[in-house]
């Protein structure tokens, strides 16, 4: 399998002091990326064979990944790439709501440091350049994760960091990025312009448009996907 191939190239990065929470990294980022799509069977020999890790060490990386909502454990039947329900996207987009526009509330006096949100705004506008979709998808991640990080809280990345996790299982069902996210690469550079701007309480309220519309244009996408029996969902 082509994602097995790509998969052993990972093996580098574990080093000597492998550790379950490495391989989890690694599998977590190929989830995002869409190497193993929702629904995905994933297999204890080919993977573990893959990164030259012990069964237990998987074993313990999958057990990680299934507390954060990635996988599934089937009786008899496996470990699966997690397929999200209608309500599992509405409850990501309440925490990334209650979590995203607090930060920027929070913010404080400007002038903000807004230098990685301007490079990952020049990502999506240079992958839609290059009719990349995927990498806009990717770009926008990268966007709301780096206006998380202005809160200058460990605690909150690594919370984000699993929702952004999450939510990419759902990018990954649905037929047409192109239509889900391409309208949000001027969304971003707005609230970049607010930032830069020093004006925190606009850039607050364009976030909370921004996310109850990207909420309702997500649902009414993924829903349905998932009655049509796409990819991934049944």
């Amino acid at each position: 399998m082509a994602e097995l191939t790509g998969l052993a190239d990972d093996r580098a990065l574990l080093g000597r002091t492998s550790t379950a929470e490495r391989v989890a990294d690694i599998l977590r980022s190929r989830i995002a990326e869409g190497y193993f799509p929702p629904g995905t069977r994933l297999s204890e020999d080919s993977i573990g064979g893959a990164l030259g890790v012990s069964r237990n060490t998987l074993r313990e990386a999958f057990r990680l990944l299934t507390h954060e909502r990635l996988l599934v454990h089937e009786l008899n039947r496996g470990v699966f790439v997690r397929v999200l329900t209608v309500d599992d996207v509405e409850d990501i987009y309440r925490t990334r709501r209650l979590v995203e526009c607090a930060v920027v509330h929070a913010l404080g006096r400007p002038p903000y440091a807004v230098d990685a949100l301007a490079a990952a705004v020049a990502e999506g506008r240079a992958a839609a350049g290059r009719r990349d979709w995927k990498g806009v998808s990717t770009a926008n991640i990268h966007f709301h994760r780096e206006l998380v990080a202005l809160a200058g809280s460990a605690r909150t990345d690594e919370l984000m960091r699993s929702v952004f996790a999450e939510l990419r299982l759902a990018f990954h069902v649905v037929d047409d990025p192109r239509r889900l996210h391409e309208p949000y690469l001027v969304r971003n550079q707005e609230i970049l312009d607010a930032l830069r701007a020093g004006l925190g309480p606009k850039a607050e309220r364009l976030l909370a448009v921004y996310l109850d519309d990207s909420l309702q244009g997500l649902v009414d996408t993924y829903a349905r996907r998932v009655a049509a029996g796409g990819p991934g969902t049944g």
